[in-house]
């Protein structure tokens, strides 16, 4: 029988981000599982959280996200205009600025969170948002909370 040379730790690969994805129930979501049916391919790196409304996602589960180890926090709603809670996505796109702020407070990026509509028919634009904001928050490295 051969002896097998112990190789030793592996050698880590690259950096690969976590990405938390909130999306909305009635676009987003949908848009998501559109791009899948579709076979539309995207980075595996995101975690979807499906809310019923962008404006539902307290700026404090985007903070809670970012400090707790994930390396970015994307949240995906409908379109202005076209919102099932009638003005849900302009309280997120508000919020988004409030969120914006806090992350400069706490020496986060601004780059490790982003805000984008995506309607339930957009299956191959939700596939390019996540390529976008993966090589985006790659390009940023790991993020200074992360523990692993």
């Amino acid at each position: 029988m051969g002896e097998s040379a112990d190789a030793g730790p592996a050698e880590p690969g690259p950096f690969e981000p976590l990405i938390i994805n909130f999306c909305c129930n009635w676009c987003s979501y949908t848009g998501a599982d559109l791009a899948g049916t579709s076979r539309i391919q995207y980075p595996p790196n995101i975690r979807i959280i499906r809310v019923m409304c962008s404006g539902m996602v307290h700026p404090n589960l985007v903070i809670d996200a970012l400090t707790k180890g994930a390396d970015g926090v994307l949240i995906c709603g409908c379109h202005i205009g076209d919102c099932h809670y009638i003005d849900g996505n302009k309280k997120a796109e508000s919020r988004a600025e409030a969120i914006k702020l806090m992350l400069t407070d706490l020496g986060i990026e601004e780059d490790r969170f982003r805000l984008e509509w995506v309607s339930a028919s957009e299956g191959a634009r939700f596939g390019e948002v996540i390529r976008e904001f993966t090589e985006k928050v790659r390009a940023l490295g790991p993020s200074p909370y992360r523990t692993h």
